[in-house]
This record gives structure tokens, sequence and C-alpha cells, in this order.
């Protein structure tokens, strides 16, 4: 007893009195954090710091507030963003021909050009006081989502202007004089802009982009002034062959002191018009055979004046933290539109197809190997559109959360490429066969372009999520990396003391919680809503526990080498999205009303991403260097081991059930997939296939009992069954009327297209 009570005091004396503990512990632990603590570049600290947290701190911390996540209130469109929806952006879709566009004219009609730059598409970032829609980026999303769902080429060109480029960079940066005289020339059309980054040495690591811009005096119409001279060489710069204006972003230098003492002044932001002596625009990339504009940029001694610096002057410099704060907005908006365009129309129309494609007397969407393609089209669409709506909710409310950003960036377009995949394989030859009414192939294509730009997926996953998470998102770390760079020792230290003690009890509270949790199955932990997803609540709530632990286990025993460690780094960040993913389903359901149709989408979206976080975990704890702190983390938090499963065979064949249901249900998930109520049309012919066979459900049941029964001939289709069965006496003639236009449509819906010799080769389309 005496010697417990003497640990005791020791113990206390040892936190509680401070110089004992800055001597004790504080001093040696903060050195030991500076030792560890992974060297940040300038630009890695720009990027670090742009931005805000938002729900993903919350997930970090183990600790998340569900209560208050739900108080956040989906965002609503207002009345103009609403008419816009309903007429201009209607009245866009039923113009668009991707066909065409693709296949024949490798860009879009004149027609099409000219009406968006008309009704302001290029300018739903832009303020009404500059002429511009001022819209959401609730509406934004939206809007180029629909678009994509009729084309990719389309959604593209109007989003690009609507993300990271001149007409953003003006409106939080721009000087007065700037703003009143580009953004009202954005706004109406007068000027395409676009903007130049990446560049063949600078791709994913864009701060290391070679392109210069030097200080110097020249002539400017006809005056001697201080100004910028340039050489750059761009690529990939989508818009560039039609821009008007270009945004260009280089490293710009003063070595004559022109500007003050400082030689090398950092990465900046300028503005120029294409028209300016010396720019050249107008070679064509070919990005996957799709017909948007992205190309190259070059410019050899270009000299412009220093006010053609975004932000004027002042704004040297500082290219690289406009960049990271404006991208960290667009980068949740332009690509997770297409991904959702992908999903909402892969389930439609998949749907659609396995119903009405028959094989051995039976819709293809009743086979068991389909319906697990199906269910996963499906179930995860519903996590495609849950993530769109939560990483837009932020956005709305004025949060520029550049870790869930990138979450969503990653996840969105790597779901999109799955549930892509799965369609074609479900369509098999009618997902091959391109022509006016393949509406896979050309989205199909397209995949890979949204997974290598605004930062490469896999750069995105290995680098960007943790690294940024677990700095961002700790509620400690960034201040004691702070304190560790403060130049100060003495300072730096007494700012890490009073961090130590609250960082200890967190840590301690994380290891036994976890354990706790892990022992119980999370049962006692509290859940803000009760029913069958109320187990959802407390599973997450462990694994956002364990995660806490993990990381800061993780950062303490491998400090910098974690950041060389992408394989384990990355798990821990997909801990982190799909906790993040979870949690946006959970809100769609509640925000949703709980429908009744939506419970299996929800469990398949539940099962998956639990699933998926214990994987995470155990490839982290499989590959964690040192055994003995792994054993410990697995022990602490799976101590009765691991039990999350993939989602059931029974709840995938649900949702394939449900998806070849047309009504509420169906038309909630896929409200995103433009059709047309014409037979011709991509979509329009698969989707009045789908209804009238459903409509006539009864018909083509009684037809397969006779067939079976042997009254009519197995192997006929077409007007040559609607014969077969009148005359077989199954239908009367009024229902054959219907039937043979059913099957005219079904006929049509299982069609591919083929071209007469000479169409394809002269692009006669």
């Amino acid at each position: 007893m005496e010697i417990l009570i003497l640990l005791v005091v020791v113990v206390v004396l040892l936190f509680a009195v401070p110089d004992i503990r800055k001597s004790l512990i504080s001093r040696p632990a903060f050195a030991f954090f500076k030792r560890v603590l992974p060297p940040l570049s300038p630009t890695e600290r720009e990027a670090m710091q742009a931005g805000d947290t938002w729900w993903d701190a919350d997930l970090f911390s183990g600790r998340p507030d569900w209560h208050k996540f739900h108080q956040t209130k989906a965002p609503q469109f207002t009345e103009a963003e609403q008419a816009f929806i309903d007429n201009q952006l209607e009245t866009l879709l039923g113009m668009l021909d991707d066909f065409k566009i693709v296949q024949k004219d490798v860009d879009l009609p004149k027609k099409v050009w000219d009406y968006i730059r008309k009704e302001k598409f290029f300018a739903m970032i832009i303020g009404k006081e500059f002429g511009g829609l001022d819209f959401s980026p609730a509406a934004n999303s939206h809007i180029v989502s629909r678009i994509a769902t009729r084309s990719i080429s389309a959604a593209v060109s109007v989003m690009v202007p609507n993300s990271l480029g001149p007409g953003e960079l003006l409106t939080h940066y721009g000087t007065d004089e700037q703003k009143n005289y580009w953004l009202p020339r954005l706004a109406d059309g007068t000027d395409i802009p676009c903007f130049a980054l990446t560049g063949p040495e600078a791709g994913s690591d864009a701060g290391a982009i070679p392109d210069t811009g030097v200080v110097c005096k020249g002539e400017f119409e006809g005056k001697e002034v201080v100004g910028i001279r340039l050489n750059w060489s761009k690529r990939y710069i989508t818009l560039a062959p039609v821009a008007t204006v270009l945004g260009l972003a280089f490293k710009m230098y003063d070595p004559d002191g022109l500007l003050g003492e400082q030689k090398d002044i950092g990465i900046t932001c300028a503005l120029i018009p294409t028209s300016h002596e010396g720019v050249e625009t107008g070679e064509r990339h070919l990005p996957l055979n799709q017909a948007f504009m992205n190309g190259t940029t070059y410019g050899k001694d270009v000299f412009i004046p220093l006010d053609w610096i975004i932000g004027g002057q002042d704004y040297a410099g500082k290219g690289w933290r406009m960049l990271m704060e404006c991208l960290s907005a667009g980068r949740g908006i332009s690509l997770p539109a297409l991904a959702a365009a992908t999903g909402h129309m892969t389930e439609r129309m998949t749907g659609a197809y396995a119903y009405v494609r028959q094989q051995f007397g039976m819709p293809i969407g009743l086979f068991e190997g389909v319906q697990a393609a199906m269910g996963k089209i499906g179930g995860t669409n519903y996590t495609l559109e849950s993530m769109r709506r939560l990483t837009v909710t932020a956005l709305c409310e004025g949060k520029s959360p550049s870790v869930i950003t990138a979450m969503t960036k990653y996840h969105m377009t790597e779901m999109g490429r799955q549930v892509m995949e799965a369609a074609m394989d479900v369509h098999a030859g009618k997902g091959i066969q391109l022509g006016p009414r393949n509406y896979l192939g050309h989205g199909y294509m397209a995949t890979p372009v949204s997974i290598t730009v605004e930062g490469a997926n896999i750069l995105t996953r290995n680098l960007m999520i943790f690294g940024q998470g677990a700095t961002r998102c700790h509620p400690y770390v960034l201040a004691e990396m702070e304190a560790a760079s403060n130049p100060d020792e003495e300072q730096g230290l007494k700012q890490f003391d009073s961090l130590l003690l609250k960082h200890i009890s967190f840590a301690a509270g994380n290891f036994f919680g976890s354990l706790f949790m892990g022992l119980t199955g999370a049962r006692f932990n509290a859940s803000p809503m009760s029913g069958p997803t109320a187990r959802y609540y407390q599973q997450l709530t462990r694994m956002s526990r364990a995660l806490a632990l993990t990381a800061d286990m993780a950062m303490l025993v491998m400090g910098g080498d974690l950041k060389r460690r992408e394989m384990l780094s990355a798990r821990l960040g997909d801990v982190l999205s799909h906790l993040y993913m979870a949690s946006a389903v959970l809100k769609r359901y509640e925000d949703d009303g709980r429908q009744t149709g939506d419970l299996p989408f929800v469990e398949y979206a539940m099962s998956h991403h639990l699933y998926e976080i214990g994987q995470a975990f155990k490839g982290f704890f499989a590959n964690f260097p040192n055994r003995f702190i792994s054993w410990t983390l697995r022990l602490a938090i799976f101590p009765l081991g691991l039990h999350f499963n993939k989602p059931s065979d029974e709840n995938m064949q649900v949702i394939a059930k449900q998806m070849m249901e047309p009504g509420l249900t169906r038309d909630r998930h896929t409200f995103l997939c433009f059709w047309k109520d014409d037979p011709k049309d991509m979509t329009g012919h698969m989707e009045l296939a789908f209804l009238a066979m459903r409509e006539h459900a009864d018909i083509y049941k009684r037809i397969r009992k006779a067939i079976k029964r042997g009254d009519i001939a197995e192997d006929l289709s077409g007007e040559d069954l609607v014969k077969a069965a009148r005359k077989a006496e199954v239908i009367s003639a009024d229902e054959a009327k219907a039937f043979k236009k059913t099957e005219q449509l079904r006929m049509a819906a299982i069609g591919v297209d083929q071209f007469a010799p000479g169409v394809i080769e002269g692009r006669k389309f």
C-alpha cells in the first residue's frame, strides 16, 4: 500500500508541478517531438494551412457529436436557381447529342456554345453585381451532374470556369479594377477563361512548376514600365484552345531587386489576354476521345505589367496559397459531380436494361450473377449521392474543408469507376457498340479523366487525405508542430508543455475507450437515432475512437517516416474516408425522412464502409513495423476479433429487384439522370421500353406460360411473337396492339447501332 501511495505522489509531482514537469517530461518529449517531426516545405505548409476543418475533425477526434451533425441542414435551391434548373438547364440538355459531339464534330455545336455563353452557364460562381448568377455550390453541383448524364464533354466545358480558374480567383483576390473589368466579361460570355497550372514537369507536384516570371523593365503600351518577363509551357489545360483570357501560375523572381530585397518571390498568378503578343494557344489534346477543349499554351519572353498579377503586386508570391484555398472548394464540386452523374445514370439505365433484356425466358436481372453487379451499382450510388450532398452542405455553409474535398474527389471518382465497370458487365455487347443509342460508352472512356486530374488519385489517397487530415483534424498535433517550429525554443517549449498533458489524457482516453468498446461491441455507445440504424452509429463512434488511437501511435512511433510510408498512412486515410462516407449515408437517410425503400441501400452502404474500415485496420496492423505496438493496437481495438462483413447476397438481391421497379424510390435515387420521352433518344429508348414492359408485365407473364406449355414457339420475338400470341388466343386484340408497340420498343432497346459502309470511315454520322 505504501508503495502505491508513493507512486501516486511521484506521478502527481511529475505532472502537477510545472518546473518538474517541464524538466523531466516536457523538455525530453519536446526534443523527441522535434526530432521525429516530419519537415514541411513552404508549399506543404501553405497547403496544410489552406481551407477549414468540419465534420472530419469530429471523426478524427474519436468523439463525433452526432446531434450537432444532424442539426446541419441540407441546402435548398433558391427560386432563381430552381427556375434556371427547370428552364435553361432542361433546354440545354435537350440540345445535346453526345454521339455527334464526340464522334463527328469533336466539339460542341456552335448553337450550344452560344447558348451556354448567353445563359451564363460559365458564370454560376460570379456575383450578381458583376452580371453573374451567384449560384450556390449545391446548384452548381446539381447542374454539372445533370449535364454529365447527357454529355461528359458538355459538362466539363461548363464545370471548369466554375471551378478553379480566373472567375474564382478574381472573386476572392482580384483588385477592384480587375473585378470590374474582367468579371462582367466572363459573366456575359464575352471572354472564355482557362487556367494554366500543370505542365510537362509539374503534374501532381504543381508546386514544382518550372515556368518563370522575372521582374524587369519593359515596354507596355508605348511606355517603359516595371513588369514581368514570362516563359511557360503548359499542357492538359481545359478550354485553352478556345480561351480568350489565360490564368497563369508561375514562379516569380526579382534578381535586380526592383520590388525589394526578396529575390525568390514565389508562385504567382496572373491574368493575360490570349491575344497578347507572345501568347500561344490553340493546339488540342484528345483526352480519351472526349470532345471538350483541352490543350497546350506556351509563351517565350512574354512581357506583362505588374498589375496583371491577380490581386495586384500585393499578391505576388501568394499564388500557391490562393490556389490551395480555391482548389479545396472546387475539388469538392466538379469531378464529384461527374461521378454522381455516373452513379445516377448507371442505376437507372442498368435497372431498366436488366428488366428489358431477357435470356432463357426471363429478365437477366433475375439471375444472381447480374444481381450482384446491380446491387453494387445501387448500393454504391446511394453513397455517391450521400457524399455529394454532405460535401456540398459544408461548402454552402461557407466552409472550405480541404481534407473533406480531397476525400470526396478521390472516393467519388473511384466509386464512379466501379459502378461504370459493373454497368458495362451487365450491358455486355449493348455497352461496347458505340452509336446514338449507347449511353455508357463515352462515359466509360472518360472515367480515367476524373481519376487523373485535380490531383491524381494515387497522390490524393497516399499523400493528401491522411497527410493533411492527421495535422489539420487532430486536436493537438498542428499546435504542437507550430510550437516545435518556433524559433524561440523556450517559448516553443512553453507552448508544447501546455498541450502535452491534454494530449496524454486524449491518448489514454482513446486507448481505454477503444478497449471498452471492443469488449462490449460498442453496445453502450450512445446513438442519436433508434431503429435499424442505431447500431451503425455505435460502431462508427467506436471506429472513430480507434482511428484517433492508431493515428496517435503511428505518428509517435514513426514520426517523419510515416510520411514516406504511403501504404501505411493511406490505410488510415481510408478509415477516415469511410467514416465520412458512412456518416453521409446516415445523414441522407434521416434528411430524406427514413424512407422504407431506402433501407436496403443504407444497409449495403453501411456494411460496405464498416467492412472497408476493418480491412484498412487489418492491413495497417499487418504491415506496421513495430510488432509489439501493432499487437497492442489490434488487441485494444478488436479484442474479440474483426467481425465486419461485406454486404449480404440477400441485400444485393433486394436492391437489384428495386432497381427494376418503377416508382418513387427509383426516381429519387436517379433524379439527376436526364432522359427524353423519345424512342429514338440515347436514353429514352431504354426508359420507354422498360416502362412499357412493366405496364404490360401481365401479358409477358401469360406468354411465358404459354411458351412453357408449348402453345407458342420459344424462339419468337417482336412482331412474330405478337402474332403467335394472338393466334393462340393468349392475348386479346386490344392487348395485341399494346403488346406490339411494347415489343417494338423492347427490340429497339436491346438493339445496337450499325452503320452502312463508308459512314464510319467518312465520319458521316
